[in-house]
């Protein structure tokens, strides 16, 4: 199994681990190798419910390995084109099309850098906690690049046109606050208390409705590309395929009889 990125599952919970944390999690060519790997073992794995991305040590990722970059400098540039991107097409986004697809939540948790990649990463997570000590950067452009990891897609839908322009453009650093103020995480914790409420809030989500979970993502992913009739027409075929749960049954039973719901995910 991977060594620079790690999976375990316990207790129906996956945590995958960006583990370079003397060079603060940044990502390097043989990191986008095990990064796929290891989301490709997250996908075929039985007996997840929940996925938790976080980073070794005290940073979450702070973007690419620059020095790990340069070795391939050597190479002319028409060669490096075709270098860098097979490396995005086929180790990049591969990587972020199956996490995407992951019908389970998958939540961030967030310390220290989270640059480049790693805010890419970052947003492509269904849920956000970071530490009043993060810090954030898209990056890209100091070192003269555009984005990847899906950026240009997930950042103008959390914060707008104008305001994801300049966040690109610029690529100043921000801190929690500042995340938290515009959308992009869901909440800020002090450092020392991230991981229990990270953990609370994993006991909550395997505590809900699984499979309408799973329905709430796919409405979400496809809502930003299709016209009104065809939403609602998703929405009502997701809606029926719920209502055939044994979920469903618990909910209006708990509801009527006051009570807590005991999701079992069917």
């Amino acid at each position: 199994m991977a060594n620079t990125v790690l999976l375990e599952v316990s207790n129906g919970v996956a945590t995958v681990t960006l583990n370079r944390p003397a060079q603060l999690n940044a990502f390097s060519i043989e990191m986008m190798e095990d990064l796929l790997e290891t989301v490709r073992a997250l996908r075929e794995r039985d007996g997840v419910e929940i996925v938790v991305l976080t980073g070794a040590g005290e940073h979450f990722m702070a973007g690419g390995d620059l020095k790990d970059f340069a070795t391939q400098f050597h190479l002319t540039p028409q060669a490096r084109l075709v270098t860098f991107r097979a490396l995005i097409e086929e180790r990049v986004n591969a990587s972020v099309e199956i996490l995407q697809s992951l019908p389970q939540p998958v939540v961030a948790k967030v310390r220290g850098a989270c640059a480049g990649f790693g805010l890419s990463l970052m947003l492509g997570c269904d849920l956000a906690l970071a530490a009043d000590n993060a810090k954030f950067t898209t990056a890209y452009s100091s070192i003269g690049l555009p984005a990847d990891g899906g950026m240009s897609f997930f950042l103008p839908r959390a914060v707008g046109h104008r305001k994801a322009m300049e966040l690109l453009l610029l690529a100043e650093r921000f801190d929690a606050a500042e995340a938290l103020r515009l959308g992009l995480i869901n909440r800020v914790l002090p450092a020392g208390e991230l991981d229990a409420e990270t953990d609370r809030l994993v006991a909550r989500l395997q505590a809900g409705p699984r499979h309408a979970y799973g329905e709430i993502k796919r409405l979400l992913a496809s809502s930003f590309d299709v016209r009104i009739e065809s939403q609602l027409q998703s929405e009502a075929e997701a809606f029926a395929r719920c209502s055939a749960t044994d979920d469903f049954v618990e909910g209006i039973n708990a509801f009527l009889e006051k009570r807590k719901p005991g999701f079992r995910g069917a």
